[in-house]
């Protein structure tokens, strides 16, 4: 049996720059970093005892005898990637809600690939499953996903990356252990309780991308800004601030990306102190992360009740293998072998 364990992200700077549509033309780059909440993937060998050949449990179950009867995207074309034909088993968990804007149907798939490498006696070392996932994601499923969330799940930390037509550049960012909590103190992710496909609504921002060549441009060029204020020794709250000039930028790319209630929301955050915020993931719905002073948190939190407030600490680890107890098969004879064995 294999578990892996991969970190859901934040993003907070560069979003929608991480396209292949915008960065194989124009410079593209993401500020963003993992949280210590995970996907779990499960896997492990499954003994030609049962009529099927593979088992896959995540919102549903699935018992099939090949792999082109899956039904799970991901999982149908890892198994393929991986060239695992059968008698393999399946399962996921997660701390958060899928479809919610923290990544987590690419860090499903990185933390999968991860399980298949090991089920497989094999490493899957973090450049690899980052680039597999996206070839997975959008070359082969066609989905409309950009290249961040493969790549922090696979990476873990707080990162700077860029993105070029022939690939990506991982750069941690360093904060002293002080700054570190700074930052996380100013930290707040509330659940709307919306969840949705994020691929419909990164459809339509890709559709109108052509025409926000300026708003993505600016976006890019917050990413150093965000980065400069990190690792100075200032106060947070202009970080708070580009926060809150991305999220304007942001709600420009497509009409489907806010709606009344988090608009609601988000304002009343910024009218009891909050430096800024922003929706997280393709928009629509989901976790609405706002960035506040400790000291303003409590009025916030009760104004945007009944959002769960979650709390959150960022994570460096990136996808791992948590347990590994290598296959043993189970040998089953046939007429044919048992007639072959000696007397």
């Amino acid at each position: 049996m294999i578990i892996t364990r991969t970190p859901l992200r934040i993003s907070f700077f560069g979003g929608g720059t991480d396209y292949p549509e915008w960065f194989r033309e124009h410079p593209g780059a993401v500020l963003g970093t993992t949280i210590d909440k995970y996907v779990y993937v499960t896997c492990r060998y499954l003994p030609p005892v049962f009529p099927h050949t593979i088992r896959v449990s995540y919102s549903k179950m699935e018992h099939v005898s090949c792999i082109d009867e899956i039904e799970h995207p991901s999982v149908r074309e890892c198994l393929r990637h991986m060239a695992i034909e059968g008698n393999v088993e399946i399962h996921t968990d997660a701390d958060l809600p899928a479809r919610t804007g923290l990544g987590s149907s690419s860090t499903f798939t990185v933390g999968l690939l991860n399980a298949l490498h090991a089920y497989e006696g094999k490493m899957g070392f973090r450049q690899q499953l980052a680039h597999d996932a996206i070839h997975i994601e959008q070359e082969i499923l066609k989905d409309a996903v950009g290249s961040q969330d493969q790549v922090l799940a696979a990476y873990g930390g707080l990162n700077r990356i860029q993105f070029m037509a022939s690939g990506f550049e991982v750069t941690p960012v360093p904060l002293t252990a002080s700054r570190l909590r700074q930052l996380q103190s100013h930290l707040m992710l509330f659940f709307t309780g919306i969840s949705r496909n994020a691929s419909e609504f990164a459809a339509d921002q890709l559709a109108n991308m052509s025409r926000r060549t300026g708003e993505l441009a600016e976006m890019y060029a917050l990413v150093d800004e965000g980065v400069k204020e990190l690792v100075s020794d200032r106060s947070l709250q202009h970080f708070g601030e580009l926060l809150d000039k991305t999220w304007t930028l942001k709600r420009a790319l497509s009409n489907k990306i806010t709606n009344g209630l988090v608009d609601d929301s988000y304002m009343k955050a910024r009218s009891l102190g909050a430096y800024g915020g922003k929706l997280l993931g393709a928009g629509g719905g989901g976790f609405l992360l706002v960035f506040a002073d400790p000291e303003c948190q409590p009025a916030i939190r009760d104004a945007l009740f009944p959002f769960p407030c979650v709390p959150v600490e960022l994570e460096t680890q990136g996808s791992q293998v948590i347990f590994y107890n290598p296959r043993r098969k189970l040998e089953i004879p046939t007429r044919a072998t048992a007639a072959k064995a000696p007397a």
